[in-house]
């Protein structure tokens, strides 16, 4: 801790105060910055720090709150500290609003202009003829040769079929990639800022999918954000399969049996 709190107050020019853990990603170490100007800050580590920063500003381009990068090298993002969180169940409603914002900023193409990765766990993010050969290609397919071959093979199957179960060419939103409920910090009924995000173009409904995965939104978010499409209940399962994998990649068997109930689900 005390290395990356020497290099974040370097890169910010201040001499540094105080520095403590904070809880933050299971793949980088993240602490809070008091200088002796009185400034606070975020710095987080790793080696995707001016892609994720890139991706910050971004997200507050089209008017989502994230928050503002103040230094990155290519190791260390040093950002603006938000202060108190209360997770989202304290603003679902603003959340709502939030994502339908963000999620209304279209891109060309599906995907983003660079790869990306949780940890070990590349995320290949090219071009691909349509949104479900997207899906299949740059999401589901790259698990097989890393999980076990009976799921691999089940989500091969499942591939294969997504033209008939996804649409072709829904808007190219730009996602948060990454939207589980401690990805969003909130305070006092409002959302604070978009964290640890994982961007691209895609259907917005990815998002929404992994909001629900490990949450449960209530009714002002559903408001706050529109009407769904028809289908999306079984969309959905297809679309959190892919956290699933990487979380079953990431931590071990503990989440075959996530992986199985999105497999069943999507059949």
């Amino acid at each position: 801790m005390k290395g990356l709190a020497a290099r974040a107050a370097d890169l910010l020019g201040a001499d540094l105060a105080e520095a403590r853990g904070l809880h933050g990603g299971d793949l980088s170490e993240v602490i809070g910055l008091r200088l002796m100007d009185g400034r606070q800050a975020v710095a987080k580590s790793g080696s995707a720090a001016r892609a994720e920063a890139e991706m910050l500003r971004a997200i507050a381009a089209t008017g989502a709150p994230a928050p503002r990068v103040l230094a990155v090298a290519d190791d260390i993002l040093v950002m603006e500290d938000l202060g108190r969180d209360e997770g989202p169940s304290a603003a679902w409603a603003d959340l709502g609003a939030v994502l339908r914002r963000l999620h209304a900023f279209e891109g060309p193409d599906y995907g983003w202009h660079r790869d990306h990765a949780f940890g070990p766990v590349p995320i290949p993010n090219g071009p691909a003829r349509d949104w479900p050969a997207f899906w299949a290609e740059r999401r589901l397919l790259p698990s097989c040769p890393a999980i076990p071959a009976d799921l691999a093979r089940r989500v091969e199957a499942l591939a294969r079929r997504l033209p008939e179960l996804l649409p072709a060419r829904p808007p190219a939103s730009l996602l948060h990639g990454d939207l589980w409920s401690g990805n969003v910090m909130a305070r006092n009924g409002r959302v604070t800022g978009l964290i640890d995000p994982a961007c691209y173009h895609g259907h917005s409904e990815v998002d929404l999918a992994m909001l629900t995965l490990f949450g449960n939104p209530d009714t002002g978010f559903r408001r706050a954000y529109g009407d769904p499409q028809p289908g999306i209940e079984a969309r959905r399962p297809i679309y959190q399969l892919w956290p699933a994998l990487v979380h079953l990649r990431l931590f071990g068997g503990g989440y075959r049996g996530l992986v199985e109930r999105c497999l069943d689900a999507a059949s």
